[in-house]
């Protein structure tokens, strides 16, 4: 049930963006795209879109999901070829036909989903497709140095050159991913959601990496969804909406709201949705949980008709602990009960017990990509989908279309492959499965990282409507429990909140009890197992 605006809504639109935009571009810009147009069959994915970035600025490429940032980006990188507008780098044409064409002229793309190769070396990795030679064989000693300066420009020691990128963090890979892309002298770089997996302090590190570049003249183009961030780093931004620009201008001049309202094309009055909500019976009970190293120690109760948060570091346990009691991890130690029958529990009995997860990687463990977008949707439940056990592609093909409508779900057809939709849909594609397994309690590990502000929206208003009874289908409230590493997501939807650290969760606290400092001090507070943040809480 895609929404393909017609060539002439583009164009209409596309010409009235770029008057406004180009009115604002700096002449003296490195990067210039002027009037980038790109359409894949009938789908016009870009419709004149302007962009300039100047040396020595952090500029903030901001939009949903399907708006045109990647197409726009690949375009820049040479793996896509535009199919009409104009670049120019530094004042001269640019049109790269490759992305190892767009890297030797400069320009390095830092994508969210990491490109290295784990089994080779730091220096390997780093040097990968443009190692220096000596007639067939590799100059060793020139790679070495090659590999120390790009180390060295992102913070990192030249020691862990000969070191196998598997042995890394994942901050740590993502800096290697960075040093690969200046190796060759970058003149642009461009960071596609580079704090998605990264803990406070890592954001914080790369932060200052990047006023560091910036200081030194790189031209930087930042991709976010999350905009606070965006507000700390940008210089300047540029807003996509359905493949036009919508606005472009200095960030000191906007609020969070202005680019929200950009971004959906309407203004968004409440982004946290909240309505009225009564817990009731006990459906889910956790005590004094532990699994294969962590978590350590977890007791929790979640009621029907509330939204309980885990907060805590990476690396403190909350992944683990969803993982274990929706059994895709072994129970070492304590209990899971759901609705008085007691574990453990493998994810099929989770399932018929009205229990359902959404997990953190929808990509690889999350969803079956490979599959069409019915699938997806329909496998956990499959009874009604044809006669005698069967499953008709017509009742395969209703369904989807109905939590489609729902969620908003955009795709060509129910039953193109999955991967070709965007992260946001995909996203919504997962919870609609639980929706339509007609869960009582549902798992929900990072539901919105790496979405867009408007499909947040959305989620964020069904995960209320489940958790207060309030949707259109006639059904009791649900028990939603949810992992975050966003605070004001927890913040904005939660009813209780608890602290996850070194692998024992704390006591629940009532959200108006909390904020984010104090959320933040007790999940970073080292020595100590977890208390409760507020006095007098209830479990």
């Amino acid at each position: 049930m895609p929404v393909n605006p017609s060539d002439s809504e583009h164009s209409d639109a596309a010409v009235a963006n770029r008057g406004d935009v180009l009115s604002d571009v700096p002449q003296s810009a490195r990067l210039m795209m002027r009037g980038i147009h790109k359409r894949f069959g009938p789908t016009i994915a870009l419709a004149g879109v302007d962009l300039a970035v100047q040396a020595g600025e952090v500029h903030a490429l901001i939009g949903e999901n399907g708006a045109g940032k990647s197409t726009l980006m690949k375009i820049l990188s040479g793996a896509h070829q535009p199919d009409g507008g104009t670049m120019q780098l530094d004042g001269n044409a640019y049109q790269p036909v490759s992305p190892s064409a767009g890297r030797a002229a400069g320009v390095a793309m830092i994508y969210q989903e990491l490109s290295l190769a784990p089994h080779l070396t730091v220096q390997e990795n780093i040097t990968l497709g443009s190692e220096p030679c000596f007639g067939p064989f590799i100059h060793r000693r020139q790679a070495r140095e090659t590999a120390t300066h790009a180390l060295h420009r992102v913070g990192l020691s030249q020691d862990l050159r000969s070191v196998p990128l598997h042995r890394l963090s994942v901050a740590q890979r993502q800096l290697v991913e960075i040093a690969r892309g200046v190796a060759l002298g970058c003149r642009v770089l461009v960071l596609d959601e580079p704090t998605s997996s990264l803990s406070t302090s890592d954001t914080r590190l790369l932060f200052s990496l990047i006023r560091e570049w910036r200081a030194n003249g790189m031209a930087i183009v930042y991709i976010s969804h999350v905009l606070e961030e965006v507000l700390d780093i940008a210089d300047r931004y540029t807003v996509l909406r359905d493949g036009c620009t919508v606005g472009t201008g200095a960030m000191k001049t906007v609020t969070l709201d202005d680019i929200v309202s950009m971004m959906v094309g309407r203004h968004v009055d409440h982004l946290y949705a909240r309505t009225s909500r009564k817990p009731g019976e006990v459906v889910l009970t956790v005590s004094q949980l532990g699994g294969n190293s962590l978590p350590i120690d977890a007791s929790l109760e979640l009621r029907r008709g509330e939204i309980v948060g885990i907060a805590g570091l990476i690396g403190a346990g909350r992944t683990e602990l969803v993982r274990t009691i929706f059994g895709l991890d072994p129970v070492k130690q304590g209990t899971v009960q759901v609705a008085g029958r007691s574990g453990p529990f493998t994810p099929a009995v989770q399932w018929r017990n009205g229990v359902g997860m959404v997990s953190e990687d929808r990509k690889t463990e999350g969803l079956a990509v490979a599959l069409s977008v019915a699938d997806n949707m329909t496998l956990p439940r499959l009874t009604g989908m044809g006669p005698l056990g069967t499953v008709t592609r017509t009742r395969q093909a209703a369904a989807t279309s109905k939590w489609a409508q729902r969620l908003s779900i955009r795709y060509e057809s129910p039953f193109q492959p999955l991967l070709a939709l965007s992260g946001g849909n995909q996203q919504k594609i997962a919870l609609a499965r639980l929706l339509h397994a007609d869960v009582d309690v549902l798992l929900l590990d990072e539901p919105t990282r790496g979405i867009d502000v408007g499909s947040k929206a959305q989620i964020y208003h069904m995960i209320d409507e489940l958790a207060s009874g309030t949707g259109p289908d006639p059904r009791p409230p649900c028990a939603v429990l949810i992992v975050s590493s966003y605070l004001p997501e927890l913040l904005g939807i939660c009813d209780r909140i608890a602290v996850m650290r070194q692998g024992r969760l704390g006591r629940a606290v009532p959200v108006e009890q909390l904020d984010e400092h104090r959320i933040m001090t007790e999940a970073a507070t080292a020595g100590q197992p977890a208390t409760a943040v507020g006095e007098g809480a209830p479990t």
